[in-house]
Order: C-alpha cells, then sequence, then structure tokens
C-alpha cells in the first residue's frame, strides 16, 4: 500500500495570476490507505462496511480499502494471497491458519509491537494465548466457540419428553418420536464432534494427545464408526449428506448440534414461529464435561507485510474495542472477549437471547473443555472419515477394515 495524494474538484483549487500562468494547486488532502479483509453474509459485510466508515470519520488520514465475500472460495484465495504477500493489512482469520500459515510465529505481524495504537488490556492473556505462536501475538480472537446443542422444547414437549443428558436419552428420544421427528440433526464437521466427545467418553482418550499425535488406535476409531452407524439406523439423526437447515423450521429436527455462533442463524426461524427453543447440556457430561471442545470463533490478525502497521493497529482496536463496532456487531460474532465491548453490550441490554446463553454455558465449563486441535477440522480427515462411515453404514466394508484403513489415514494426514 502506497502513501496517496488525493486532489480531487471539490478540495484543489486551480489559481492563475497576472505575474504566473501556472496553476497553483491549494487545499491538497493526503491520507494513508490500508486494507481490510473478512468473509460472511449480507448482514456482517453491511455492518462492517458501516463501522469503516466511523472509523474513517474518526480518522480522516485513513482510507481503508474493503475486500470480502462469502466463505465459499475465501480460503482458496487467501491461501493464494499468504503465499504471494498480498494478504490485506488487517484481516479476518480462522484459527487453523495460525499453524498453517505462523507455526513460527513469523507469518503475522506481532501485535504486542503494537500496544501503543491497539488496547491489549482489554483481553486477559489466557484469551490472547489462543493467538500466539512463538511467543508472538499473531491474531486476536474475537470471541470463543463451541458445539452447543440446542432443542426445540415445543417439539419434545408435545411428545412428553424431557430433554436429552445422556446419549441413551437420545435413543429414548428417537423411539418414541418415531418415523416423524428426529431427536437432533447436524451437519457433517458437528457429527464428527459430537461422535469423537462419545468416544472419548467412553474409552478415556483423546482424539489427538498433547504432543499432537492422533490419541485414537484402530479400537477407538471403531467405535466411533459404530456409534455413526447406530445413531442412523437408530433414527436419531438423518446422515450429515442429507442435513437440511429447513428441516429445523419444519419441526423434522426436534434438535440441532452446531456451533455457538451459529445459534440464530440454526434456531432463530423456529424460534419466530412461535417454538420455545433451548440451550441442551453437553451430552454425557452428568459427571463433568469430557469430549467437548471450544476455539476461537474467528481473529484479527494484521500482515507481516504491511507498510502502515500503525494505521492497522488503529483499525485492529476499532474493530474489537470501540463502542462503535460493538453497536453495529452486537454479538453477530460472538460474546466479545474485549471488556469494554461486552461492557458496553451489556450497559445497552444487547447481552441476551440463545446466543447468550449457549456463551454462558460454555462460560462455565470452560475450564474443563480442550481447546481444538486443528486436525479436528481437517477437511481431508473429515472426508476420510465420512467415506469409511458411509462403507459400514452400507455393508461395502466392516469396521475392522475401515478403522485399520482410517488409523493409516489419519497418521498421514496428521504428520504430513
Amino acid at each position: 500500500m502506497l502513501k496517496r495524494r488525493l486532489v480531487s474538484l471539490s478540495a484543489a483549487v486551480l489559481l492563475l495570476t497576472s505575474c504566473a500562468s501556472e496553476p497553483v494547486v491549494i487545499n491538497q488532502e493526503e491520507y494513508t490507505e490500508i486494507s481490510l479483509s473478512w468473509w460472511g453474509n449480507d448482514t456482517r459485510t453491511e455492518y462492517t462496511l458501516a463501522a469503516v466508515k466511523e472509523f474513517e470519520q474518526l480518522h480522516p488520514d485513513i482510507r481503508v480499502k474493503c475486500s470480502y465475500s462469502e466463505w465459499s472460495g475465501y480460503q482458496t484465495r487467501y491461501n493464494i494471497q499468504m503465499m504471494s504477500d498480498t494478504e490485506a493489512d488487517v484481516m479476518l482469520v480462522n484459527f487453523p491458519w495460525l499453524d498453517k500459515y505462523s507455526a513460527d510465529g513469523n507469518g503475522y505481524y506481532d501485535i504486542y509491537e503494537l500496544s501503543e495504537f491497539f488496547d491489549i488490556s482489554q483481553f486477559s492473556e489466557s484469551e490472547l494465548s489462543f493467538g500466539i505462536r512463538n511467543g508472538k501475538l499473531n491474531a486476536v480472537p474475537i470471541a470463543l466457540n463451541t458445539q452447543t446443542v440446542y432443542y426445540n422444547k415445543t417439539i419434545y414437549d408435545r411428545f412428553g419428553l424431557t430433554l436429552p443428558e445422556t446419549w441413551e436419552d437420545l435413543f429414548n428420544a428417537a423411539e418414541v418420536m418415531g418415523d416423524e421427528v428426529y431427536p437432533i440433526a447436524m451437519p457433517a464437521k458437528s457429527a464428527m464432534f459430537f461422535i469423537t466427545a462419545y468416544t472419548e467418553q467412553q474409552s478415556g482418550k483423546t482424539f489427538v494427545s498433547e504432543d499432537g499425535q492422533l490419541g485414537f488406535g484402530k479400537e477407538e476409531l471403531g467405535i466411533m464408526l459404530d456409534f455413526y452407524v447406530e445413531l442412523i439406523n437408530g433414527h436419531v439423526m438423518p446422515q450429515v449428506e442429507y442435513f437440511d437447515k429447513n428441516d429445523i423450521r419444519n419441526g423434522t429436527y426436534a434438535g440441532v448440534l452446531a456451533w455457538l455462533s451459529d445459534a440464530e442463524n440454526y434456531m432463530g426461524p423456529a424460534r419466530e414461529d412461535g417454538n420455545e427453543i433451548v440451550v441442551g447440556s453437553y451430552t454425557g457430561c452428568q459427571g463433568g464435561v469430557k469430549g467437548w471442545y471450544t476455539k476461537p470463533a474467528t481473529l484479527y490478525a494484521v500482515s507481516a507485510e504491511t507498510e502502515h502497521p500503525e494505521e492497522a493497529a488503529l483499525l485492529l482496536d476499532f474493530l474489537l474495542n470501540s463502542d462503535e463496532i460493538s453497536e453495529l456487531q452486537g454479538i453477530e460474532k460472538g460474546i466479545p472477549l474485549s471488556r469494554s465491548s461486552r461492557d458496553y453490550l451489556e450497559q445497552h441490554d444487547m447481552l441476551k437471547g440463545l446466543h447468550y446463553d449457549a456463551f454462558q454455558l460454555m462460560s462455565a465449563n470452560i475450564d474443563s473443555m480442550t481447546l481444538i486441535h486443528p486436525f479436528m477440522e481437517n477437511s481431508n480427515m473429515l472426508d476420510a472419515f465420512q467415506e469409511a462411515c458411509n462403507a459400514v453404514l452400507y455393508g461395502k466394508a466392516d469396521t475392522e477394515e475401515k478403522s485399520a484403513e482410517l488409523y493409516e489415514q489419519f497418521n498421514a494426514i496428521l504428520n504430513g
């Protein structure tokens, strides 16, 4: 990015004097241009653009060039930008990208060095730790996220059922609901976390060990495959390939497992139709949380290649700590970790609703939850697991065969 000198017809006046024929330019405006990138739906784009306008009004010497899109294709373009050093000065990043692009801490700017312009004190050390690589603050988390169970209590009441707390409760609910309704449903990635939670509780092992290696052996992977088949054949949930968000609203699904940040996206329409939607307990965790994971929902980072780190830091501070962004963004990206932002929302009665209920449940159990390892969201791993599940489900292979194959595939992906 280059510092540009803007001259417009309204800002520049050309004067001709009687002594000289050359024009004189006055009222020139000088500004620094930086860039900002993010992904998201139309709502996110609209309030982010509005926030950028307010930032530019507060800092008339800075202009922000925005680039944005839906999630589809964003990561592919981002990968090219990071490889070619053409990424935005300030960017929304996904948690696994920190290990992918900055394992040594040098892939992004060290925000610790920008503390004169960015108020780091609004975040605790434990919150900042999510964005630290090799002692450098590569990114600042906006909010925390976890897979959360949401139930349509209206449907459960109709069948005379209490909300499930155990794995057995879900199967019992499926027997009562019959073919009419699924007790719960979920997209593929959520199903992976759901089945991992069950397997960790049954085996006492963790999917990925503390040293970053595969913690499950062939036996545990076999438990995962068999449990998926059991869930499908028991009519507890539909196959993940057939998951349809619209079936939440029409009453085919009595519950859903989704990210905390997706609470309103998935369950909002059903609630608007008069259904009572509630946050369910973490399944199988009556004796303490085990098998459930948390991570930063999204983070903001500053490019290691930026030519204007101070201006980038001012924008970063605005996007995370200002009253203006708090008013515009609300809790769309999650319940903010920034104390100043959260204080603003609390003072203006904006901390409420299903999303906030899910956040409170997570906060009450956060010390017992495990940080998500990037491998758990690896697309190649998820594809391999789903292929193995379907092979066993449709009798194309047995559990022993596919669990041994998965064990080799997972280790190759994890250590590749």
